[in-house]
Order: C-alpha cells, then structure tokens, then sequence
C-alpha cells in the first residue's frame, strides 16, 4: 500500500467485506494496519439476494464482525436476479455493477473517502484466462486494476492460500459461497479444474505468471492510451449528441497505387489499425447510450463501413450506438426511439422527431420552447425603421404585414419548397440541406416556419424573400434559437 500509495492519513477507508475469506482477511490486516496508516475504517456489504437465506446469513455474519470491532456498518440489497431478467444481461455482470454503484454512492455522500478490495493474485488469473478464453486484446490482458478510484485492491499480490492461512492463525471463521464451487460456471471451473491443471503438468508458477502479464499488459495499455488521448484532442469533434471523425484521421482512406515501392509495410499497416480501432472503441465507449461491449468483429465492420461504405449507410453497434459515413467522415450518435430517421419507399428521408406549434402574434413577443429540439424560439416583434441600423441580422427578420395565419413552427418535411432571400428560385429544402452538406441526421428534426401553409423561414437560411423586412416594412419579426 506504501509503494502504490493507495492511502493518505485521514482517509475513511470503506472495507467491502462479503463474508468470504479474502475479504474478511482484508478487513483484519486493515485493522491491524489502521493507526500505522492513519486511516478510519468501516464495513460495506451488499446483499445479492441470489442465495436466499444463506444471502441473509452473510449479512448478518458481516453486521456481527463490524460490530465485534467497533466498526460503523453500510450495507444495502437489491434482487440481482430480478434486475438481470429485466435488463437481459450477464447475472455476474449486473451483480458487479449494483455493488460498484452502492460503493461508489458511499463516496458520492462523504461516507467513504476509499473503498479496499479483497481481490487476490489468484483472482487476477482467473481473470486473465477467462479474458483469453472469450477471445481478447491488450486491454483484456490487463484483468483486474490496482485502482479504479475510488477503489484500491491492496491483495493483488497475495495467494487466497496465505490469506486462508492468516485466519486460521487468528482463528476467525468465514462463510463459504457454495456458487463458487458450481463449475457450470466458467470462473468456477477455471478455478476447480483449469488452474489447477496448468500448475500441477505445465507450469507451478502459472498464477505469478498471468499476474506478471497482466502488470505487464496495463503498463502498455497505459502507453498507448496516453497516444490516444492526444490524437483524439485533434481528431475528433464533439457536437449535439454526436461525434464526427473525418476518415483521413481514422487512418482508413486507401491511396495505394500499383507502385508497390512507396507501399506501406506491414508494420505500418498493423500500426495504422491498431490507433484506429482503438479510436473506435473510445469513440463508443464515450457516447453509448447502455451497457454493451464492442466485439473485434464490431470494431472491423466500423473500419469497413469508413473505407468501403456508400455515403449514408450506417450500421448499429453495442451501446445503442449508431454510425454513418457521411462523405469523408464518420458520424457516431447515440441511438434512440425519439429522433431516429429512417426512408420511406421513395428513399425520401422521414423525420420521427415530429412537432407542430401555432403562435399567435396578436399577444406579443413569443417565446415558443420545442422539447423535441431542446431549443426554445424566441420571435420577437420589433419596430424595423428605429431599429433596423441597430439590426445587422436582417436576412433574419420578416415583415409582419406579410404574414398570415395560420403561423405555424413545425419540423421540416419531404416535399417541403423554399426561396430563401438573395435567390431567384425556390428549391426543396431536402436540397438545401444537402448543399449545406446537413447529414440525415443533423436534420431529423430541422425546424421551419409556415405561414398560411407557406414556408417563410428555416434555421441556417435567410428568411423567404417574400416575407422578408424591406424599406416599407413598419414591424419586423426577428427569428432566434437558443438550447434550454
């Protein structure tokens, strides 16, 4: 702990004590450790409820111990088995998130400054050998961090043996989980049957041996997250929910010729799709919407959709993600039921991101807010000839004689025609959007203004030339958006 300076005098160090050995041993070096240390200690415990009874009896087992040693005592349950039904996910998974979120609530409310973890060197390895089994990559290798603030894990180097030794030493009983013995489980029979064998017909030192390559693994990982994060500062942009990437720096555009002298080496190659792939991943693991894990085979149908994709394909991905090529750039965003576009048989984009609003000038400046958008509109009424010098957006101000109702804020629709001002004739909108290179996406949604079912405005253009405030004008309306 003094050379991974996991702690600092004062801190209030939650113990997350199961009942089993390993965490019951962590708690009483702890406390043995305490007035060295500096630190306060108490005990957390969170009740899976997937053993009944005997769930109910590590609890009281854990409340007892803390209590035998003067300790405060956190615990709270949930009905993991339940929540993983529900949210069709891993059982194991979903019990390792719900006790991660109680933990980090702890901290989150000033309970705990830290939390320690009873994992083992011997859990390392089953780790990295479950990761290797799935099929994994340098990130897999890593297995089980030494920290991931706010939790510490001060036995990553100890054997489950020693601890179990300790005990018994100071003769404290512990609780036996029976699942840890069911080997229809793969961590079970990794445990029960694989470890065991590799250390007894190939290698007696095998757990030290993951461990050293899982050290090994996130120091590189380390490295070249570091690279990463300096390309993605520059490559990337962040906009609205969504994130583009052009695919010169994703580093899949093809420029090879025949002329095999000046062609990449391999190397070079393997170098180029190691960074991109992991900016794919980063990418979606900072946008998804839900749990969801990016497979290789996911990563590679990302990089095929940017080099070999039409313009507006797209592809789903874990995460509710989904990502389109729109020209030289890939667009991520998360997926969801609200603003999701799709095209009717003619291939004509359809919005499902649809509103409709009247406003009623007679009652003055409106302010008129589009939950849908996240905006809110403001038209303001204003008298043109005193404040048109005082008005440089005149391209955006109608002239309020010219309108009539019906007066209608709506999203855009197919079939929708404008002639913005400064232009002869009136083009589909679809085409104007097109021209201002607005992906599908973008404008799923694309507010406009009618008036009497005629379209005088749409964000990003000038006003109709129609309707636009000229020198007759006497009242002016002035179109404005701003995001709630």
């Amino acid at each position: 702990m003094e050379a991974q300076k996991f702690l600092r005098p004062g801190d209030r160090v939650g113990v997350a004590v199961s009942g089993g050995a390993d965490s019951v041993a962590l708690l009483l070096l702890l406390l043995e450790l305490r007035e060295r240390l500096g630190i306060v200690l108490s005990t957390l415990h969170f009740n899976h409820k997937l053993r009944g009874k005997a769930s109910d009896a590590d609890e009281k087992f854990v409340a007892k111990l803390a209590a035998k040693h003067g300790l405060e005592f956190h615990s709270a349950s949930a009905d993991i088995a339940k929540k993983a039904k529900k949210e069709r996910a891993n059982l194991e998974d979903t019990a390792r998130r719900a006790r991660y979120d109680y933990f980090r609530s702890l901290v989150d409310s000033g309970v705990c400054t830290r939390i320690a973890v009873a994992h083992t060197v011997d859990d390392q390895a089953e780790t990295v050998l479950a990761h290797i089994l799935r099929g994994t990559g340098l990130a897999g290798l890593s297995g089980i961090h030494p920290v991931a603030s706010p939790v510490f894990r001060p036995l990553l180097t100890i054997r489950r043996l020693e601890l179990r030794a300790y005990l018994r030493r100071k003769k404290q009983s512990w609780r036996e989980d029976a699942t840890n013995r069911d080997t229809r489980r793969l961590r079970a029979r990794i445990r029960k049957k694989l470890l065991p064998l590799l250390e007894k017909r190939f290698q007696a030192a095998i757990v030290e041996h993951l461990a050293t390559l899982a050290n090994l693994a996130r120091e590189d990982e380390a490295f070249f997250e570091a690279v990463l994060k300096e390309r993605m500062a520059t490559a990337v942009q962040h906009c609205d929910g969504t994130v583009r990437i052009a695919l010169a720096d994703l580093c899949v555009t093809e420029t090879r010729t025949e002329d095999t002298e000046h062609a990449e080496s391999t190397e070079e190659r393997d170098s180029t799709a190691a960074m991109s792939k992991r900016i794919v991943r980063d990418i979606a693991e900072s946008i998804k919407a839900r749990a969801g894990q990016l497979t290789a085979r996911h990563v590679q149908s990302v990089l095929e959709l940017a080099l070999r994709g039409q313009n507006g394909s797209s592809l789903s991905l874990p995460g509710c993600i989904e990502v389109r090529k729109e020209r030289d750039t890939l667009v991520f965003r998360r997926a969801n039921s609200r603003s999701r576009s799709n095209e009717n048989s003619a291939g004509a984009s359809v919005s499902n991101c649809n509103f409709e609003y009247n406003i009623d000038l007679t009652r003055g400046t409106q302010d008129v807010q589009v939950p849908e958008l996240g905006s809110v509109f403001r038209l303001s009424i204003i008298d043109w000839p005193s404040q048109r010098a005082e008005t440089n957006k005149g391209e955006m101000v109608l002239d309020r004689e010219r309108l009539r109702s019906p007066l209608v804020l709506r999203n855009w629709r197919p079939g929708d025609r404008f002639r913005a001002s400064g232009h002869q004739n009136a083009h589909k909108l679809k085409r104007l959007l097109n021209e201002k290179r607005i992906s599908r996406w973008e404008r799923d949604g694309w507010p406009v203004l009618t008036s009497g079912g005629v379209l005088v405005w749409a964000r990003g253009f000038p006003v109709a030339g129609d309707f636009a405030a000229n020198e007759g004008t006497r009242t002016g309306i002035l179109i404005a958006e701003e995001k709630i």
